[in-house]
């Protein structure tokens, strides 16, 4: 008795072990999606948020930049009305240098000597200069910021400059202020008072991929290679992208370029550090889940557990089909359960004859009955689809040479024998990826992606001389003329394709068959 009941505890198992994998996937499932949804949604957001940072410093990077060379202007302007009082010209260097601490040193250069500075320069009063920012100032006679570059004390400096003209506005020199990019200085704290923590930080390069700022400030200096966000920035171009670092992070970064300086500025934040709040959060979700998970499955196998019940005392009644007085005891089952598996099965089934007859109707629809090849139909669908991506491709319009005596001579049985011949051979010179289909009585289509006609025409007659030397059983031998053209070389839709391709393929016919040609060199 005990392995006639076997079947129903296997069965009675195989329904808890599906609820259970059911339940199981479903809650892993959706802890899943959701730890994706708002995996993507917080990498969206920090550098959206990365970008709009580095907007936003990049643009205070200018105004203040803006603003330094107004101040030098302004000054410049006074200067040249006294150009000749010393006294004037070492009080307004030291003015400009303490109102508004924009730069850390200033100098005023008269006739290429320095004949001021703030602070006191002894080394440089009375002296020219030879420093490529002044070299510069002399050089373009116009407000500028320099190239960055290391001064003789071992500075990082950007010069930024004025020159000066007499009232006949002959030029005089300029009036210059540095800001020292390793040390402390105005730009150094504009950049750091947006300084988040948490694996975020600030860069930012010139166009020579040199880093003028960084947090390390043992990096300032050195030039980053191999950064497409860097490539970016420097060309002018904003935006956020998700870069692997010269340490192998992949980091989440926004860019922005200093226009006035031709500088780049650079948020990012690590992915890691991006998404270890995201997963101490999934962490929490699934400790606090655990308990009402566990109780949701004990639950969900008494459910099971009564679910598989009338099952078993149908299968007992089943078994005991050949004893009498059984139909009381089939009353007594719950009818809703027997009916309901009764009607998925007959869906089941339904469905599978369905599935079963639209397949074979697709099939019909997109197929050449007689040699199983794609139909007319089916090759428009596929060129739509390869001239929609834009993919090279080229057809081999292929026909058969004096067809019509075959038919006439040996009937059409052994026509048909003839077609199907052709279309092995067909296929066994096409490649993997090639689309071969009739689409007439006896005209083939060898279409070859990502081949121009030079490649199809090699293609073309290698197929060409395995036909000619190939014997059909009862015709013999036969020929193939093929005309070539290709997309785009030959015309930019389907239908200039086939033309090009069919007055190849008539030129072939019309002078001697059993040929190929390229539809351009018949023009």
């Amino acid at each position: 008795m005990f392995h006639k009941l076997l079947p129903t505890l296997n069965l009675r198992f195989l329904i808890l072990l599906l609820v259970l994998l059911a339940s199981i996937g479903t809650l892993v499932s959706s802890f899943y999606a959701t730890y994706q949804v708002q995996k993507e949604q917080l990498i969206n957001y920090t550098l959206h948020s990365n970008y709009a940072y580095a907007n936003k410093l990049a643009s205070a990077t200018d105004s203040f930049l803006e603003a330094a060379m107004q101040q030098l202007a302004y000054s410049a302007n006074k200067l040249e009305q006294n150009i000749t009082d010393d006294a004037f010209l070492k009080e307004e260097a030291a003015r400009l240098k303490l109102q508004t601490n924009s730069f850390n040193s200033v100098v005023i250069n008269i006739h290429g000597i320095s004949v001021a500075t703030y602070p006191n320069l002894p080394l440089v009063i009375n002296k020219p200069l030879g420093s490529v920012g002044a070299l510069q100032a002399r050089k373009h006679k116009k407000p500028i910021i320099s190239m960055p570059y290391m001064s003789a004390a071992g500075n990082l400096i950007v010069f930024i400059s004025h020159p000066l003209f007499s009232n006949n506005g002959d030029y005089l020199g300029y009036l210059g202020g540095s800001l020292y990019l390793n040390e402390r200085s105005i730009l150094n704290n504009l950049l750091e008072q947006d300084y988040f923590k948490g694996g975020t930080h600030i860069y930012v390069v010139d166009k020579n991929k040199q880093i003028l700022y960084h947090p390390q400030a043992a990096r300032i200096g050195s030039k980053i290679a191999h950064n497409k966000v860097i490539n970016k920035v420097i060309e002018g171009q904003s935006g956020s992208a998700n870069i692997v670092n010269s340490l192998n992070e992949s980091m989440l970064a926004g860019y922005a370029p200093v226009k006035l300086a031709n500088w780049g500025v650079v948020v990012q934040r690590s992915v890691k550090s991006t998404l270890s709040p995201l997963d101490g959060l999934v962490a929490q979700v699934i400790k606090r889940t655990l308990p009402t998970v566990v109780i949701t499955l004990i639950l969900i196998g008494l459910f099971a557990h009564f679910i598989s019940k009338p099952l078993k005392r149908l299968a007992d009644i089943a078994n005991r089909t050949d004893e009498l007085n059984h139909e009381s005891e089939l009353k007594k089952v719950k009818s809703w359960y027997f009916e309901s598996q009764q009607l998925k099965t007959a869906m089941l089934k339904g469905e599978s004859v369905l599935q079963l007859q639209i397949g074979q109707l697709r099939h019909d629809a997109q197929t050449d009955p007689l040699t199983g090849l794609h139909n007319r139909r089916s090759l428009k669908v596929w060129l739509d689809k390869l001239i929609h991506e834009q993919t090279l491709f080229t057809i081999l319009e292929i026909d058969i040479d004096f067809f019509k005596r075959v038919n006439d001579t040996y009937g059409h049985d052994k026509g048909d024998e003839t077609l199907k011949a052709l279309t092995v051979l067909i296929q066994s010179i096409a490649r993997k990826d090639d689309i071969v289909a009739r689409i007439g009585g006896e005209e083939f289509v060898l279409v070859i992606p990502n081949q121009n006609s030079e490649g199809a025409f090699k293609i073309a007659e290698r197929l060409r001389l395995a036909v000619e030397s190939s014997y059909i059983d009862t015709v013999g031998y036969i020929t193939i003329s093929i005309g070539i053209a290709s997309y785009p070389e030959h015309g930019t839709n389907i239908e200039q394709v086939f033309k090009k391709a069919d007055n190849a393929l008539y030129y072939a016919k019309e002078h001697g068959r059993n040929r190929s040609v390229i539809a351009n060199l018949i023009e």
